[in-house]
Formats: C-alpha cells, sequence, structure tokens
C-alpha cells in the first residue's frame, strides 16, 4: 500500500506544481514584456525572454517621479484608514446580528441581505455624497463608499455566530460590558475573519478608480490607479492620433506603447503580490470558517 500512497502523493505534488506554474507565468510574462524594448516586441511579439531589455516604458511612466509618489501616498493612506475603519464597523455589524439574543436578529440580517440585491443607483449615491455630505474633492469621497459591504457583514457574522454564547454569558457574570466583551473576547477569537476580511477590503481600496473619477477634481487627491488610468488613456490618444502626435514632435516608433500598459499593471499591483502572502493561511481560514450561514 505504500508505493500507491506515494504514487498519489506525487500526482497531486505535480498537479499543483502545473496549477501553481500557469498562474504564476502570466504575470511572469507582463514583468518580462514591461521589461521588453518596444522594438522587440513589434519584431518578435510577447516573449518570457525578450531579446532586447529596455527601461523605457518605466521611464515614461515614472518621468514625473513627484506625481506618482504622491498618488502612491494617496493610495496607501486611504487603504489603511478605510480598512482600520471598515474593519471595525463590518465587526460590529456583524457581531450584533450574529448574537443569538439578539431581538431583531433576523429582521437586520434581511435588512443587510437585501442591500447586496439592490442599491440605491449611481445618480442617488453622487448627489448624496456632493450636494448632502459635501464630500467632493475629499479624502472621505474615496473611504465612505467602500467602508461597508454586506457581503463581508454576511461572512464576517458566519464566523462570529459559531462563537460560543456561553463565553459572552460567563464574561456578563464576571461584570463585563458589551464593548469590552467585544474587544477584548471577540475581536481576538476572530483574528483568521479578520485578516481575511483585512485583505478583500483593503484590496478594495488599493484598486479604487471609479469612485475618484467622480469625485475627485484636485490633482494633489488623485489616487494612484486613477493616476494610471489616466495616463493609460493619453497614450491611447497619442497612439490613435498620429497627426497630433507628429505635430507635438512625438515619435510614435520609439513610444512604449505595449511595454508601458505592462508597466502600469506591475505598478498598480505589485504592493499587493508581496502583501498577500503574509496573509494567505488567515485568508483560506477564516473564509473556510465563516462560510455564509443562514
Amino acid at each position: 500500500m505504500k508505493p500507491k500512497f506515494q504514487i498519489s502523493q506525487t500526482i497531486i505534488h505535480l498537479a499543483f506544481i502545473i496549477i501553481s506554474l500557469l498562474m504564476i507565468m502570466p504575470f511572469a510574462l507582463v514583468v518580462m514584456v514591461s521589461l521588453t524594448s518596444e522594438e522587440s516586441i513589434v519584431q518578435n511579439g510577447y516573449q518570457f525572454l525578450p531579446k532586447i531589455f529596455s527601461l523605457d516604458a518605466y521611464r515614461y511612466v515614472l518621468q514625473t517621479p513627484d506625481i506618482i509618489l504622491r498618488a502612491y501616498g494617496i493610495t496607501a493612506l486611504i487603504t489603511i484608514a478605510g480598512t482600520l475603519c471598515g474593519l471595525l464597523i463590518t465587526a460590529m455589524t456583524a457581531y450584533v446580528i450574529s448574537r443569538r439574543d439578539y431581538r431583531y436578529n433576523r429582521v437586520t440580517t434581511f435588512y443587510v441581505f437585501f442591500t447586496m440585491l439592490f442599491s440605491g443607483g449611481l445618480v442617488p449615491a453622487y448627489i448624496l455624497m456632493t450636494q448632502y455630505l459635501h464630500l467632493k474633492d475629499t479624502l472621505f469621497a474615496l473611504i465612505l463608499p467602500v467602508l461597508l459591504s454586506p457581503f463581508n457583514i454576511m461572512v464576517m457574522k458566519g464566523f462570529m455566530s459559531k462563537i460560543p454564547l456561553e463565553i459572552i454569558e460567563s464574561a456578563k457574570m464576571d461584570g463585563a460590558k458589551e464593548l469590552r466583551i467585544f474587544f477584548t473576547i471577540i475581536l481576538p477569537l476572530s483574528k483568521p475573519a479578520l485578516a481575511t476580511m483585512g485583505l478583500l477590503i483593503s484590496f478594495a481600496y488599493w484598486n479604487e478608480w471609479f469612485n475618484a473619477m467622480l469625485y475627485i477634481d484636485n490633482p494633489k487627491l488623485v489616487p494612484l490607479q486613477l493616476l494610471l488610468v489616466r495616463i493609460l488613456n493619453s497614450m491611447e490618444f497619442l497612439t490613435s492620433n498620429s497627426d497630433f502626435s507628429s505635430q507635438m514632435g512625438i515619435s510614435l516608433a520609439d513610444f512604449p506603447n505595449n511595454s508601458a500598459r505592462m508597466a502600469i499593471a506591475v505598478l498598480a499591483g505589485g504592493p499587493m503580490l508581496v502583501i498577500f502572502p503574509f496573509f494567505q493561511r488567515f485568508f483560506v481560514r477564516g473564509l473556510t470558517v465563516g462560510s455564509l450561514k443562514g
């Protein structure tokens, strides 16, 4: 029986190695294309080992480093602040509706779930943010729309509902109030779910650009993703309007069109790829234990 077991284990390991390579290779190709000269891409296409290495794409994207660094700072700020506030509010809401002794448990849970199916729409949201809350051209306009997600609340509720109610009751018998129970007992027990939700929320904030396009006109408050979108749009405009490019003295033959697109993808997703491995074990455990439960 032992040789058969080893053969099956070897097959499983090979299968996972192949799957891992299939996931890594596209990103590796993106990185290599971003380091390839535009001439080599036109002549030979995308290659894992380019014949001519070039940093022209990064020079084009980073030709104004102060703007890029400021956009990185704005994105990092809203990601950190939004993730911390979003985690706190999500955990509080999920804790309330996960308590079986809460009288309006089912009503509140349905109210949260209902918002997953229907929303107010784009126009009412824009009017609310600009006319009533007066958050246009502020960082709160980037933080508030992503602050609370009904999906995250339901996942967190599924995790917290597995915490025995007897722990809460015993803490109450020792004189603990609700806030102390929440911060000293519930949150420490919910670390896997908090790590998972924190990762999901941070991804949402890091990739945010649509709300910035709607509410941000001040160039000093433009986040990274919106800045890269604008750079990509300017590239598309230059490449699709050759007459305008020639009048501006820009040679499209030397313009890093394809490689710059890949460089933008690397700059946009690189930091999150570095952070993700540190939270991977919490991510898998949190989603498994906090599965949706009625």
